[in-house]
């Protein structure tokens, strides 16, 4: 065991809790050994990646370079991807083989939307998480490209209009269930919906896919949507190594206590996608890991030195801002909908900010 004011804390991911926990864990705990572990070099701000997509935002205004980061906050990063997480032993495996021992750590790894079940995807379509991986993929498709989006929630949506600003000939939103933005009140969906057909995106509801091909999606019924590229954004999706070393829940998520502390392992915590709340389950939604950050850096701080652990109690609605491919939005909270241009450049400020928060 390290003495107490130098602690081994591990970071698992560039997610938002913890990109977000840094600089308070550096202030609260000064001497403290801290390690954020990441897969990709750079963490993509997913709020921005539509406004990307939709030609609005350069690369790098979304992008955090995570050496930068460490570098500015005096801690390690390690880029590796992590192959499993042993609780009891205290101790990260990486794919490269190499481990590492921790004293507290967080598990900020998110989701992704590989979609297996499907045949053909994703060796013909491009799942959108992890964003780095997606965006590597999307490199520089032609603005004549037809496009499929499976999966018709709001970020399918945000992402096909995106898409036709940008240029692609042909959008089409494919969606299991009855309706495209089904998370949405009724009169937001209305407008979301006329959205989508002001800019001759067709949308097809109750959809089973049977097949994704290079040039197309083909469904159960025989019906063929010609696509040059396939995007998948049907949920979010947890990773496999979790569940076999820590409490999941049916969807294969971390189990979490309120002090978003890992069922059964109190040195270790989860957050953002990768984290169920078990306590007050609510959806996948950066806006919830961003509130979490306080808490995470109050905690691991906690966890070091045997204080009482915060408690995290998510909010119960969020203010929801859907971008409409060029520089209006949509916004829905608390049973208001809202529409314009000004809208857009809220939720601009409002990015710019978050990401000036990080680079800063």
């Amino acid at each position: 065991m390290t003495p107490a004011d130098s602690p081994r804390i591990l970071l698992l991911g560039a997610g938002h809790a913890n990109l977000l926990a840094v600089r308070a864990l550096r202030d609260g705990i000064p001497r403290a050994r801290i390690t954020l572990i990441d897969a990709a070099a750079q963490a993509s701000y997913s709020g921005m990646f539509p406004g990307h997509i939709a030609g609005h935002y350069a690369l790098d205004e979304m992008r955090l370079d995570l050496a930068r980061l460490a570098e500015r906050q005096r801690i390690v990063f390690i880029q590796g991807r992590i192959a499993a997480v042993e609780p009891l032993a205290r101790q990260v495996s990486l794919l490269d083989g190499t481990t590492m021992a921790y004293d507290v750590a967080v598990l900020d790894v998110g989701s992704h939307s590989a979609m297996p079940e499907i045949p053909g995807f994703p060796e013909h379509g491009i799942p959108i998480k992890p964003l780095d991986g997606f965006n590597a993929r999307l490199g520089a498709t032609h603005a004549a490209a037809r496009a499929a989006i499976i999966g018709g929630g709001v970020a399918g949506a945000e992402i096909a209009l995106a898409l036709h600003h940008r240029g692609a000939r042909e959008v089409t939103v494919i969606e299991a269930g009855p309706v495209v933005g089904a998370a949405l009140q009724p009169r937001s969906r209305r407008h979301l919906m006329a959205a989508l057909g002001r800019a001759g995106i067709r949308v097809v509801t109750d959809a089973r896919i049977a097949q994704v091909q290079r040039d197309a999606v083909v469904l159960t019924d025989g019906t063929r949507i010609a696509s040059s590229l396939t995007i998948g954004i049907a949920g979010a999706r947890a990773h496999g190594w979790m569940a076999r070393t820590l409490p999941v829940d049916p969807a294969g998520f971390v189990r979490v206590t309120p002090a978003l502390q890992v069922e059964g392992h109190p040195t270790l915590f989860a957050a953002g996608d990768c984290a169920a709340i078990m306590h007050a389950p609510r959806p996948k939604a950066g806006v919830f890991a961003v509130r979490q950050a306080p808490v995470i850096a109050a905690n691991l701080a906690a966890g070091t030195s045997g204080k009482p652990m915060r408690r995290y109690e998510p909010q119960d609605d969020y203010l929801k801002i859907i971008t409409l491919g060029g520089r209006t939005a949509l916004a829905d909270w608390r049973g208001l909908t809202l529409r314009g241009a000004w809208l857009w450049r809220l939720k601009d400020r409002i990015d710019r900010r978050f990401m000036a928060s990080l680079q800063g």
